[in-house]
């Protein structure tokens, strides 16, 4: 897992291909500290793993090597990066550590391209304080975001500001602008979106029509749920949802 706080603007070094499959050799010295052979580290959002034997990570400092599939090739725009192409890099988070952004599996769901750059507002010397970036987005993803809710961008943790039907719109301060390959974007150009899972998880539950398998705390509210089972209508569903919202102290 990670969290879409992107530790460092690695780039890439070589790209060999292999057969339908590539491996890519990246420079990343900041993320590339302590790194062992296994290791995950997000590139451009996208989760691979550290090929490199402990002779050769020894051996090679500030560089480390990851195999890609076809499989990610073909979902995800790795397949367009290049020698010298500067990527977003972030480590696997430690348990333990402080959750910047939002919780990114490094699974992406879809690509989208950039539709356009809306600057904001300068300060007294001229530089700008943010920027409005609008990227294309999938029919089939669309559902999963909401304003002010989250999204990763090429392993950017991003707040939605607009929610559109086939686009979205995020706001970048100069730090992101700064540190990111956000900041050098142009039109056209590719970019890998992951939703929030926890939106997937949600929709999935509501069309499974499941609710968790939560303790009751009376025989009563136990033999009420047995009685529910028998019944799909909406009042015993709402019946059953009262019950646990009552069991578990909810107060809202």
């Amino acid at each position: 897992m990670f969290t879409g706080i992107i530790e460092e603007l690695g780039e890439v070094v070589s790209i060999e291909e292999i057969g339908d499959s590539s491996r890519i050799r990246l420079r990343g010295p900041v993320v590339r500290v302590g790194a062992r052979h296994g290791d995950s580290i997000a590139v451009n959002g996208v989760c691979l793993t550290v090929v490199d034997s402990a002779e050769e990570l020894a051996a090679e400092v500030g560089e480390f090597s990851a195999d890609v599939m076809a499989e990610t090739l073909h979902r995800s725009s790795l397949g367009e990066l290049k020698p010298g192409s500067p990527v977003n890099l972030e480590r696997a988070m430690a348990l333990g550590a402080r959750l910047g952004g939002h919780l990114v599996q490094g699974h992406v769901d879809a690509t989208g391209r950039l539709l356009s750059r809306e600057p904001g507002e300068r300060d007294a010397a001229g530089n700008l304080r943010w920027e409005v970036l609008r990227f294309s987005l999938p029919e089939s993803i669309s559902r999963y975001l909401v304003e002010k809710g989250s999204i990763t961008v090429d392993g950017v943790s991003l707040t939605v500001v607009e929610a559109a039907r086939d686009s979205f719109t995020v706001s970048l301060i100069p730090a992101t602008l700064a540190l990111t390959t956000l900041g050098a974007k142009t039109l056209g150009e590719s970019v890998n979106l992951e939703v929030d899972v926890l939106a997937k998880y949600v929709e999935r539950l509501l069309e499974s029509r499941t609710l968790p398998n939560l303790p009751h705390t009376a025989p009563a509210a136990r033999a009420t749920h047995a009685a529910d089972t028998t019944d799909t209508t909406d009042t015993a569903d709402t019946a059953h949802i009262t019950q646990i919202t009552h069991s578990t102290g909810d107060k809202e």
